[in-house]
């Protein structure tokens, strides 16, 4: 697959990247554990149906020392015992606010509950920052068929 537009190498969008990956940074210096990070971002990419984000979510994952019994189950995760409670709030939360057009209304008042029960405010604002921009990175992504498996750990830091 080849992708259908370049947005790195083209001006205006190049440094749309470049404020996304300071995004990044940003969001890899927050409060919110980076193992969270990563399964919420594998799961919002998922959902989305973003490979090269995948690619790049699951082998950054592997690479800090994540299981592949924990990535491998993370598309079914309210069945699997390998996640904690505030794992298991944050993917809900992850979720939801994905699929906000599936939920008349957005995330409800009860998600919000579970995930504020396991999350400082800090963390709850790293958290809904992240799926906000895993969501925006998948779009530009798909929209444009960004091909996936080339991806090394580390390439983007």
């Amino acid at each position: 697959m080849e992708a259908r537009f370049n947005y790195i190498a083209n001006p205006f969008t190049g440094k749309l990247v470049k404020h996304f990956m300071a995004m990044g940074k940003v969001m890899k210096d927050s409060p919110l554990p980076a193992a969270t990070q990563e399964l919420v971002s594998l799961r919002v990419s998922q959902i989305n149906g973003c490979a090269v984000c995948i690619d790049m979510h699951t082998k950054e994952a592997a690479h800090a020392g994540e299981s592949s019994v924990r990535l491998n189950l993370v598309a079914a995760w309210r069945e699997a015992t390998v996640f904690t409670e505030a794992e298991r709030a944050a993917l809900e939360l992850a979720e939801q606010g994905t699929r906000v057009a599936d939920a008349a209304g957005g995330v409800s008042d009860e998600i919000w509950a579970n995930a504020v029960k396991h999350y400082d405010e800090d963390q709850l604002g790293a958290l809904v920052a992240l799926i906000a921009l895993m969501n925006m990175v998948n779009r530009l992504n798909v929209i444009t068929q960004q091909p996936a498996g080339a991806y090394q750990p580390g390439q983007f830091a």
